[in-house]
């Protein structure tokens, strides 16, 4: 595979955003590697996934990823990986072999936190109990089961494969496979649905006993069979009633909110999503897999690498696609569309440290913010009101550059 295209710095490329605050700190390190596989493509789906054929093309991808991670090392600057994240896709599609090389493989090149978590994403109708224990013993510790529904009629008006008889077993076959850690991903707000499907719904996903809930309301994406041929979706009234009671159901049973669609039990939330969320750096590997990633002078950069698998396997091709390096005017932004998305934000020190600005930066933002409501008052931390995570485009709209 030839070298990276735009590697280094390039013509045009912005500069440093300035002298660097000694407080500045290079954050934690995580790795999300993308398989883009799935066995059908879903009508509400906007990710980078493709219909699988007959044959995967495992070892000629685990190779891939390797070498995009080869020359990807040099963004490590010595730090250990805190997660992995298996995302797609459907990486419960390749077999315990490939992943367990690919994990091999990695380590050898970046070490493993101790207590590193590392997360694979499945879907109930991709996988078997076997192939579950085999994922757990390559060191795997955490799943993610895309679950969305367990009603027959909103699972085929989403596309889903599975059916919901099979998303209870595919929890059941979790907890025997040894993953003491699990994650069900819940839609809501889905074509027809009533206030009491969508509680049904959670009910059902409690019942599985898992550790960690992702629920979120369906969304029309761009570039999406649901975008072009839009179903019938609840009424305003009603997707406010199933958040509202949603979230008091989740709570009653020991579900704390942490993130506007996560909700999880007490030290269970997903380490991963916490590191983005804090603006932590992670490397991205696999076809269309976006990084952001930090340097010891300071610069923040965010990468994507070449989205179509076949143009990811062509040795003729680059692993990278394209580069930035964020200008200081938009740290401020880019650190509050993550932060703010945290029902506790972050402390106010975490900005500098993170981005290297001080904190008067946000001074005029913060202000206005705080008036109309939509920022906490707190001094010490920056925190969305409930006002404000109702709102929160209209709150990071104070921050743009």
């Amino acid at each position: 595979m030839s070298a990276a295209k735009g590697s280094g710095q390039r013509d045009g490329m912005p500069s440093s955003p300035g002298p660097v605050s000694p407080v500045f700190q290079l954050p934690p390190l995580a790795l999300y590697v993308h398989i883009p596989w799935c066995v059908r493509k879903c009508p509400y789906c906007d990710f980078n996934s493709h219909a699988a054929g007959s044959e995967l093309p495992e070892e000629a991808y685990i190779d891939a990823l390797l070498a995009d991670l080869e020359q990807d090392l040099h963004h490590v600057h010595g730090r250990e990986l805190t997660s992995i994240f298996f995302g797609g896709g459907t990486p419960s599609l390749f077999s315990a072999n490939a992943l367990g090389r690919l994990l091999d493989g990695v380590e050898q090149r970046v070490p493993f936190a101790r207590d590193i978590e590392i997360t694979l994403e499945a879907n109930p109708g991709t996988f078997e109990q076997a192939k579950f224990a085999a994922y757990r013993q390559l060191g795997i510790n955490r799943l993610s089961i895309g679950v969305q529904s367990f009603q027959e009629a909103k699972l085929k008006a989403l596309g889903r494969i599975h059916d919901g008889g099979e998303a209870i077993r595919a929890a059941d076959m979790a907890r025997k496979a040894g993953f003491d850690n699990f994650n069900l991903d819940l839609m809501h707000g889905l074509p027809d649905q009533s206030l009491d499907d969508a509680l049904s719904d959670l009910r059902t996903a409690i019942a599985q006993g898992p550790t960690h809930l992702s629920w979120y309301q369906l969304t029309m994406e761009p570039n999406t069979v649901f975008w072009s041929q839009p179903p019938t979706l609840p009424e305003d009234d009603v997707l406010w009633d199933i958040q509202e009671a949603g979230q008091a159901l989740l709570a009653e049973h020991g579900y704390a909110q942490y993130e506007v669609s996560a909700y999880a039990r007490e030290g269970r939330r997903a380490r991963h999503n916490l590191n983005y969320w804090t603006f932590g750096d992670f490397l991205g590997i696999g076809a269309g897999a976006h990084a952001k990633l930090s340097s010891p002078d300071g610069r923040i950069m965010r990468s994507w690498k070449t989205r179509l698998p076949k143009d990811y396997l062509d040795p003729a091709k680059h692993y990278l696609a394209g580069e930035r390096v964020l200008e200081a005017d938009e740290l401020p932004f880019e650190f509050l569309m993550n932060v703010l998305r945290l029902t506790d934000g972050a402390p106010v020190e975490l900005f500098t440290q993170r981005t290297g600005l001080p904190l008067d930066v946000l001074a005029a933002g913060r202000a206005e913010a705080e008036a109309r409501g939509l920022l906490s008052t707190d001094r010490e931390r920056l925190t969305a009101t409930a006002q404000g995570q109702l709102f929160l485009n209209d709150l990071l709209q104070q921050f743009l550059p």
